[in-house]
């Protein structure tokens, strides 16, 4: 059985983190009273800078998808980076690679996003085996990047479960310099060095959407399944009053995380 490691506070958590990233992020966490990650799943590249200046002080990270963006180029990425240094939080690309260490090393580094120069964290499956993480660890450590696993998924009839979820974890102990955690539905190690990000997370007016997303609540994830970090989309991009909606999660998630310390 996991030993929980919500009795550690995130400042505390700084200590056994290995990757600069991963320190950061605990350190906007605890500083801004915030485990609330907005996964912003817009595909305009105005609407998606407005969401981020209203939603940026009650969040510590900000989740793209910018492959879905019709009118991507750097000067947005500009433009974002401003954002996240106005309102202190990090930037996460959702590339989740899932190639060949020689493939991802130049999907990361290159080609039309080049996500390697902007984003703090990304995101990778593990069906390729360790030379996934290799690959991206040539272009992103130098950079003082960070990598998370895709050791679970929040959709329904999900692959990602039990020897492929032990085999992620194994693979994140190995590359503690560069991996800082996983994208997961419940705790998976009681290493407070490796942070634990959870989406579809929903208060829970919603079971799902039709296409396999399932919800959980805030207090779900925290208190019952030992996560760090909440991932909200819809829920708060969707709502008339995103800002407003955002510090409600925010406090929620916070409140959760700190009833477990």
């Amino acid at each position: 059985m996991i030993k929980k490691i919500k009795k550690l506070s995130y400042l505390h958590r700084i200590d056994y983190c290995l990757n600069p990233t991963a320190k950061r992020l605990c350190e906007i966490i605890s500083t801004k009273a915030s485990n609330l990650c907005v996964s912003a799943d817009l595909s305009d590249t105005d609407a998606l800078l407005t969401l981020a200046d209203q939603i940026g002080p009650e969040i510590c990270l900000l989740k793209t998808h910018v492959d879905i963006l019709t009118n991507f180029d750097m000067h947005f990425i500009t433009k974002l980076k401003d954002l996240a240094e106005k309102h202190a939080f990090l930037i996460f690309e959702d590339r989740k690679f899932a190639d060949i260490g020689n493939t991802v090393k130049q999907q990361y580094k290159g080609g039309l996003f080049r996500i390697a120069d902007w984003a703090d964290i990304t995101n990778a499956h593990t069906v390729p085996g360790p030379g996934i993480i290799q690959g991206l660890r040539t272009v992103g450590l130098s950079r003082q990047r960070g990598l998370l696993l895709l050791a679970q998924m929040s959709t329904q009839g999900s692959l990602a479960q039990g020897a492929y979820t032990q085999a992620s974890l194994a693979m994140a102990n190995d590359n503690l310099d560069f991996v800082i955690g996983f994208i997961a539905q419940k705790q998976l190690t009681d290493n407070p060095g490796l942070l634990h990000l959870t989406p579809g997370v929903k208060f829970l007016h919603s079971s799902g959407d039709g296409l396999g997303q399932q919800y959980i609540s805030p207090e779900q994830a925290i208190i019952e399944n030992g996560t760090d970090i909440i991932i909200v989309g819809r829920g708060i991009y969707q709502a008339k009053d995103p800002q407003a909606e955002a510090m409600r999660y925010r406090k929620s998630s916070w409140k959760a995380y700190n009833t477990c310390c």
